[in-house]
């Protein structure tokens, strides 16, 4: 005999705020599709630049074989990451912010929910920026102030209903851009190609590490999602397959068409639209581009959360959704590739501490994630010093911010090898600290 609890049907949306439970209603094929979709971004064509590790003029030093190599084995390592990220919002049934209240503390947590925030604003204008873009690429008729605005209405409108949202790339989203993939592999492939081995390989693991930050910006979300699964290896699954499989499709498909005219980011999007029904198969990038939007929306609102926990998340999504629009009105993506280094060298090793102290600690007993969580500044340190080890390696290219760091490299004698990954090892040196400070907080109590 069942109990009326047990009878009782789940709610079909997600939460309008912290006081209510999560349900559990997306299966592994709503969250593959919602992931593979995710994978598939304009982004992929446009910043298809970013992995052959370019020079300070903006041109790559990689070959693009180099560079489909580098980003295979970045976009499989930031994939696995993904997983380990997905995994305890399924078991813990809380978004990733609120995650951080065990990993840190309640306030300590306010700290990586500030910098989650601002990565999430940027990456929602820069969506807009690249939806405007290409839809100005497709028909020009417009000005890209009309494009970027019905961007923001769309993105907007799909947080109302975020769970529906993730219904609706599963049953009509997914296959269309399934199709449109082969479609243009079958097409570009069939164009006269340039030698993809001309560059070098001295970037690769430069180009390893954009792949990689690509994948690593859906970290600090992917429980905001997963608290929704009904099962942690289901979450886990859908979430490194599914994003890493047609992540690795999509970038390939970008460095084609970037070898086509000869490594022009600027006209990455011809070779789509100048095969045959190019125009139509590119539209579908183009709308299906509004998920990622709106999954950067619909994050920071659950981000913004853990500092406000009664805000009603409806207000907070359009909120977002105004303010990002008027960003991509202003703002342009010049400085992608300096983003992107950025958000790695932040989220990366906060990630190891996360797995470390969750899968490897007391994390997986139970974290208390109440809004009184006493702080934790052990983990505040074990993710500093893998912060730190990410930007001796590879500190970047805003001006400022890089020279501190050159300087720093210089007065301590450290000069930085062609094998070292900036991700991998600020991974790894995060981990170990967050397990050194674990065994040291047990021993002590």
């Amino acid at each position: 005999m069942t109990s009326a609890v047990e009878e009782r049907p789940q709610p079909a949306e997600a939460p309008l705020t912290l006081d209510e439970p999560a349900p559990r209603v997306l299966g592994f094929w709503d969250q593959g599709a919602f992931w593979a979709n995710l994978g598939v971004s304009l982004f992929a064509f446009s910043g298809a630049y970013t992995l052959l590790a370019p020079d300070e003029n903006g041109r790559p030093t990689m070959s693009i074989v180099a560079g489909i190599v580098a980003m295979i084995v970045g976009t499989a390592v930031g994939g696995l990451m993904l997983g380990l990220a997905a995994a305890p919002g399924a078991i813990t049934g809380k978004p990733a912010m609120v995650l951080l209240r065990g990993l840190f503390g309640a306030r300590l947590s306010y700290v990586p929910t500030v910098l989650n925030i601002a990565q999430l604003i940027g990456w929602g204008t820069f969506e807009l920026i690249v939806i405007a873009d290409a839809a100005r690429a497709l028909y020009d008729g417009l000005p890209r102030e009309v494009y970027v605005i019905v961007a923001g209405v769309l993105t907007t409108a799909l947080t109302i209903w975020p769970l529906g949202s993730v219904r609706l790339l599963r049953r009509y989203v997914t296959a269309a851009v399934l199709v449109a993939l082969v479609y243009f592999y079958v097409q570009l492939l069939r164009e006269p190609l340039p030698d993809l081995t001309r560059g070098s390989w001295g970037g690769f693991w430069i180009g390893a590490d954009a792949a990689l930050a690509v994948s690593i910006s859906w970290v600090p979300v992917a429980a905001d999602y997963t608290r929704h699964a009904r099962s942690a290896r289901g979450a886990f699954g859908a979430a490194a397959i599914g994003y890493s499989v047609t992540q690795i499709f999509a970038y390939i498909l970008g460095l084609l068409a970037l070898a086509l005219v000869a490594g022009d980011s600027g006209k990455v999007f011809d070779p789509f639209l100048h095969v045959a029904l190019g125009v139509v198969f590119f539209a579908v990038f183009v709308l299906r581009e509004a998920d990622q939007s709106f999954a950067n929306v619909y994050s920071t609102a659950v981000s913004i959360q853990n500092l406000v926990p009664k805000a009603d998340r409806r207000v907070l999504t359009v909120t977002l959704g105004v303010l990002i629009t008027g960003l991509a009105l202003l703002l342009d993506i010049g400085d992608y590739a300096s983003f992107l280094s950025l958000i790695g060298s932040v989220f990366v090793p906060m990630l190891g501490v996360l797995a470390a102290d969750f899968f490897l600690g007391g994390g997986r007993r139970g974290w208390n994630t109440d809004r009184d969580a006493p702080s934790r500044w052990s983990m505040i340190v074990a993710w500093l010093a893998g912060f730190v080890t990410y930007q001796m390696i590879y500190p970047g290219a805003v001006g400022w911010w890089a020279a501190f760091w050159k300087d720093l490299q210089g007065a301590v004698g450290f000069t930085p090898q062609s094998w070292m990954s900036a991700s991998l090892l600020s991974f790894l040196v995060a981990g170990l600290a967050a397990l050194l400070a674990g065994r040291l907080a047990r021993r002590s109590s």
